[in-house]
C-alpha cells in the first residue's frame, strides 16, 4: 500500500487527499476504508453534484483494488490494460490484484496516468 501510495503522489504530487473510514454518517460500514487522491465533480441525473476523488486505493480482504473513476468508456481500462498488467481483475473502473508482485507496476501508473488526464480534459472542456 506504501508503495502504491508514492506511486500515486508521483503521478498527482499536488493532489488533494481523501481518507475515508467507510462509513455513512451514522457510523454505518459501506466500504473499506479507502485513500482518495485528487479531485472531480460527479453530477448525478437529478442535476445534484458532489464532489470526489478520481483516484481511490483501498485494501480488503481479497487484496487491493485501484479506482479509477471518471473513465466515460468502461471497457477501456480492460481492453488497453488488461492484458498486460499480470494477474489482475479489471472492471470498468476498478483494477484488483492479490499483491503488488502480481502486476506490472508500470502499467498500473499508465493506467492511473490515462484515468487523471481524462478527468483533466473533461474538466477543462466543461464535460463533467
Amino acid at each position: 500500500m506504501q508503495a502504491l501510495h508514492h506511486s500515486i503522489l508521483q503521478i498527482m504530487p499536488a493532489c488533494k487527499l481523501w481518507f475515508l473510514d467507510g462509513k455513512r454518517r451514522k457510523g454505518k460500514i459501506v466500504s473499506n476504508p479507502n485513500i482518495g487522491y485528487g479531485l472531480q465533480t460527479i453530477k448525478y441525473a437529478d442535476g445534484k453534484t458532489k464532489e470526489f476523488y478520481q483516484i481511490g486505493l483501498s485494501a480488503n480482504t481479497t487484496g487491493i483494488s485501484v479506482y479509477i473513476l471518471g473513465i466515460e468508456d468502461k471497457k477501456y481500462l480492460a481492453q488497453t490494460y488488461g492484458k498486460t498488467l499480470g494477474k489482475a481483475s479489471v472492471t470498468g473502473y476498478c483494477i484488483k490484484f492479490k499483491a503488488l508482485k502480481d502486476i506490472n507496476i508500470n502499467i498500473l501508473e499508465a493506467a492511473i496516468k490515462y484515468g487523471v488526464e481524462a478527468q483533466t480534459k473533461k474538466r477543462e472542456t466543461g464535460n463533467n
